[in-house]
């Protein structure tokens, strides 16, 4: 029995990243084998095995072959005869296909550390158009790793481009459609996943939403940029830089949905796509069930977007409006979440991403000025609820009106 360090921890130690997990394969054992040992069996479809002191996972080398459609379609061969260059041969990309023995020594047999040194994502073999979610999973390692200069080869984007155009993503099913998007949300470079998902072709199919933005025009005024899928990847890429959550990047990508149900006639203008993207988010978020924290701030940020940007021009009425819509009292980390969201969007602009953004500034303010407002016991005496509460809003909005506003030039 032979085991090997296998995967992304031989990766990234080789890339001198930190190591945050670490994957094995076991070569010439059995199940029982492991189990004598104090391992614990945890796998369902093939042995996996969980270390008795360290709980790292530790796989019996296998093979895998196609028998039906989607990433579920397929049937698991292992035995002590599987080699370690079999195991590593069903894997996705050449620099997930290394392993590290026991001594140090680096196995490598599909070339993995000659793309790691010429920032190559490339596929280990054919056999890759045979799991749809590869497609997803090579634009999220483009995504983690564009910062060092990866790209994804030629041959293995014409194989998702081949993937895409055959129906297989049709295959995917939501959950993991769902999951492998949050994961390169929360990459450095998120807007790498969608552009390179857009190359293949598969963003039209998993996310049209968003496709139908590209070649969209915006008011040059406001957007150097002009195409409305460009401007949403400079906004996602700022809000990844400012490291807001995965749940406002969401929101960041989502904001502006409804200018693709603009009229062309109407271009570049996009009056009401604020209200008009709303049912396409929650489409989108039913369609690839996301959690319901992602949908609300999404949806927020999509109504509301406008509104926060010209906080300067607001009355107080509707400040206080905003508000309560937003039920900024009470959930005041959604509420800086989608201020996040909306200097993304006012940031994520070609040559603006510099630009002043005292509007969230001001509403913060407003939000902490509103919550303070209070009344004493002898104010409330003699009052019923609703009189109290009318009280309550009339200070509120005195409050609101006291403060400075939203100073455009401010820094």
């Amino acid at each position: 029995m032979e085991v090997y360090l296998v995967g992304g921890a031989v990766r990234d130690r080789l890339l001198g990243r930190a190591v945050s997990e670490r994957d094995w394969v076991v070569v010439g054992a059995r199940p029982e084998d492991l189990e004598r040992q104090g391992y614990l069996p945890v796998g369902r479809e093939f042995p996996v095995f969980l270390h008795p002191q360290t709980r790292e996972e530790y796989a019996l080398a296998r093979l895998e072959r196609k028998v039906a459609p989607g990433y579920r379609g397929f049937t698991t061969e292992f035995s002590p005869n599987v080699t370690l260059e079999e195991d590593l041969r069903r894997r996705d990309l050449t620099i997930n296909a290394m392993a590290q023995s026991a001594t140090g020594q680096i196995i490598d047999p599909y070339g993995g550390r000659r793309d790691l040194d010429a920032r190559v994502l490339r596929h280990v073999s054919t056999a890759f158009v045979e799991d749809p979610v590869r497609v997803l999973r090579v634009a999220r390692f483009a995504a983690r790793y564009a910062a060092l200069g990866f790209r994804v080869a030629d041959e293995t984007l014409a194989l998702m481009r081949r993937m895409s155009e055959s129906g297989e993503l049709d295959a995917l099913v939501p959950e993991r459609l769902w999951q492998e998007t949050e994961r390169a949300l929360a990459e450095s470079r998120p807007e790498v996943f969608f552009e390179t998902l857009r190359a293949c072709g598969a963003l039209a199919v998993i996310f049209p939403e968003v496709q139908a933005l590209y070649g969209v025009p915006q008011p040059a005024k406001w957007h150097p940029e002009i195409d409305t899928g460009v401007h949403v990847m400079l906004a996602l890429r700022w809000a990844a830089d400012a490291e807001l959550s995965t749940a406002a990047r969401f929101a960041v990508l989502t904001h502006d949905l409804g200018k693709a149900r603009t009229p062309p006639e109407r271009w570049p203008s996009h009056h009401g796509h604020e209200e008009a993207g709303v049912p396409l988010i929650e489409a989108l978020c039913t369609r690839l069930r996301v959690p319901n924290a992602y949908r609300e701030l999404a949806i927020l940020t999509a109504r509301y977007h406008a509104q926060v940007h010209r906080a300067a021009e607001l009355r107080p009425g509707t400040v206080l409006q905003l508000l309560e819509a937003a039920d900024a009292l009470r959930r005041p980390e959604r509420f800086d979440a989608l201020l996040g969201a909306c200097e993304a969007d006012a940031r994520g602009r070609a040559g603006l991403e510099g630009q002043p953004y005292p509007q969230a500034q001001f509403l913060r303010r407003a939000r902490m000025t509103v919550a303070a407002v209070a009344l004493s016991a002898e104010e409330r005496r003699g009052l019923s609820g609703v009189a109290i509460g009318e009280k309550i809003r009339l200070r509120r909005l005195e409050a609101i009106r006291e403060l400075e506003p939203a100073d455009p030039a401010a820094s």
